[in-house]
């Protein structure tokens, strides 16, 4: 069972109606919450230092909600549940905000509006550039460590995995596309950001270290003579993520132009054959690039603890 914060029925009074009359002077609010959280550490040392302090929350809710004018309650709502996640170690919000007595004649009590969020809807909800789906379905399985990102790009997947707090390394040959992801990094107040500039394309691959990465992630690119090298510098026990266009792409769409960027069916298992398949799919994907379909293939595989045991 989840351990919970419940705070029940916290009043405060707001400017709040799609009216100007409505707005004119302040109206009741209540506000009751669930908040998901860790107790074993507090119930262990009765210091508050280890759990969410309620009073805490309660101010922090009051002050947003007497500071601004809104015409709806969501707008009140959505703006309680980010400052909740950004500020206090919740997992997931559960939040019943109601105008008490509003001036409809026939509600004799409140009417309101309830949102429920866990912190990684939340994540993705705010993620701009939202990540590829298939790497969302994969969290459950990557593990904490240190994660490369080729051909990163302004880092989409990087930024958004040290919005989880992962450690990111993303490498790729745009300078500037890499000098962005920085940028969006130190807005964001990400820490656990890396970058390095390298030509992955160079008659001569650069070299990625030996066995330094818990995670490998390529999405969108295509570049067969790197793999031995990526497969290298991944971890035994370590995670190879991948999704990129199949040949089907390319016959539909003319997308990307040279259909030797795109991967052949089965071919993928084919370049990853020394590793161990956790999960593999061809077809269309909702999701897949820039949030649209694409016809990809997926592929999730772990590097053997021991040589000749991939399968």
């Amino acid at each position: 069972m989840t351990d919970q914060i419940r705070i029940e029925r916290l009043e405060f009074r707001s400017r709040c109606g799609v009216t100007p009359e409505e707005r004119a002077r302040a109206q009741p609010l209540a506000v009751d919450l669930e908040l998901d959280c860790r107790m074993d550490q507090a119930g262990v040392s009765d210091d508050l230092r280890h759990t969410i302090d309620y009073a805490a929350v309660a101010r922090r809710i009051v002050e947003i909600g007497t500071g601004r004018e809104a015409q709806l309650l969501e707008s009140i709502a959505e703006q309680l549940v980010a400052a909740l996640f950004a500020e206090f170690p919740v997992g997931r919000i559960k939040l019943w905000l109601r105008k008490l007595h509003p001036p409809i004649l026939q509600i004799t009590s409140s009417v309101g509006i309830t949102l429920e969020r866990t912190r990684l809807t939340q994540l993705l909800l705010r993620a701009d550039p939202h990540p590829s789906r298939f790497l969302v379905q994969q969290l459950d399985r990557l593990p904490k460590g240190l994660i490369l990102d080729v051909a990163a790009g302004r880092g989409r997947h990087a930024l958004f995995l040290s919005s989880l707090g992962y450690q990111v390394e993303a490498v790729d040959r745009d300078q500037l596309a890499l000098t962005q992801l920085l940028a969006d990094a130190r807005t964001r107040h990400l820490v656990g950001v890396t970058t390095q500039a390298l030509d992955l394309e160079s008659p001569h691959p650069p070299d990625l270290g030996e066995e330094r990465y818990d995670a490998i992630l390529v999405f969108f690119y295509l570049n067969r003579p790197i793999f031995p090298h990526l497969f290298r510098a991944l971890k035994p026990g370590g995670l190879f993520i991948y999704e990129t266009f199949l040949i089907d792409h390319h016959l539909r769409y003319q997308h990307p132009r040279r259909r030797e960027f795109c991967l052949g069916h089965g071919e993928l298992l084919g370049l990853t054959s020394g590793l161990r398949v956790l999960h593999y799919d061809e077809g269309l994907h909702e999701g897949a690039r820039d949030g649209d379909s694409a016809y990809t293939a997926q592929l999730v595989a772990q590097k053997p603890f021991t040589p000749g045991t991939s399968t």
